[in-house]
């Protein structure tokens, strides 16, 4: 598996993150399979969020034996600095570990939710506090939408956040106001030196009404091998990002992983080909920009 540096940081990641979304509603038996694939294929960066259902309960008894080898993050969207600091307790209890080497503000995509985590008694300061008291090693945000590079510009401004997690693909980046919001992002970012890691790579669109749901994505995938492969080749041949997190599915996780092992195989002219050819291709998100 291709690795990268992460920033300031200076850790070596995979290239692909075990998104643990998909981990929130299967049973401990395929969360066992989905790990050791992970593990197995040389995947050793594990994402996770308080909110993921039973995600970080399903990691739990996997810790003991793996924690040393692997980057592991998760996340907190409360708001207030209180709750955030009983969220982050809770998330080492449901992990069984003792430390973080990433916590992350969660789904924060505009002002609004960037304010309220940044405000006096907001849920940065709990992030700061745990990192001072060494419960965790780096501090991140994430956030979705079309305004989260947009608003990921301006947290940079407020707080020199170590990661930044947000969407990319070859549609999103096609929509000229984030082209030029991300582009404005990633900028800044290389600036401070932050790593950004990437979401949504493989998202088709929003689901059609009554179209039946055959993945547990809150969006339609694409589950083609070809075009994964070409969605897998726009997002990591972007400058300036280091990984992209795998969809919320334990089926779509395998088909990420091959396209990324195969990464460099594809012509930048044949990923745009696929990806241009592509019929009711559409940003995940209800709302639309020009």
């Amino acid at each position: 598996m291709l690795e990268r540096t992460m920033g300031r940081l200076n850790y070596k990641t995979s290239v692909i993150m075990f998104g643990a979304a998909k981990l929130g509603s299967v049973s401990q038996e395929e969360a066992d399979t989905s790990i050791s694939f992970a593990l197995n294929n040389g995947v050793h960066h594990f994402d996770t969020a308080a909110s993921y259902g039973d995600a970080e309960v399903r990691m739990g008894p996997w810790m003991p034996n793996v924690r040393d080898g692997i980057f592991l993050a998760t996340k907190t969207e409360e708001r207030s600095k209180e709750k955030a600091k009983e969220q982050i307790r809770r998330s080492l209890e449901r992990l069984r570990v003792d430390s973080l080497d990433l916590i992350q503000l969660h789904a924060v995509g505009d002002i609004e939710n960037l304010d309220l985590c940044t405000r006096k008694g907001g849920a940065l300061e709990a992030l700061i506090e745990a990192k001072e008291e060494g419960i965790v090693k780096a501090i991140g945000i994430t956030g979705h939408g079309h305004g989260a590079p947009a608003t990921h510009l301006e947290a940079l401004r407020r707080y020199p956040f170590d990661t930044v997690l947000l969407p990319l693909n070859y549609y999103l980046y096609s929509i000229p106001q984030y082209k030029e919001d991300f582009d404005k992002f990633m900028e800044e970012a290389g600036k401070q030196n932050a790593a950004v890691r990437v979401i949504k790579a493989i998202a088709k669109g929003p689901w059609g009404d009554g179209q039946p749901r055959n993945y547990s994505t809150w969006y339609e995938p694409f589950d083609q091998q070809d075009i994964i492969d070409a969605c897998v080749h726009f997002a990591l041949s972007f400058p300036g990002v280091v990984a992209l997190a795998s969809a919320g599915d334990i089926h779509l996780f395998p088909k990420i992983v091959d396209a990324a092992n195969r990464f460099g195989s594809m012509k930048d002219e044949d990923a745009r080909r696929i990806l241009q050819g592509i019929t009711e291709y559409a940003s995940p998100f209800a709302a639309s920009i020009s």
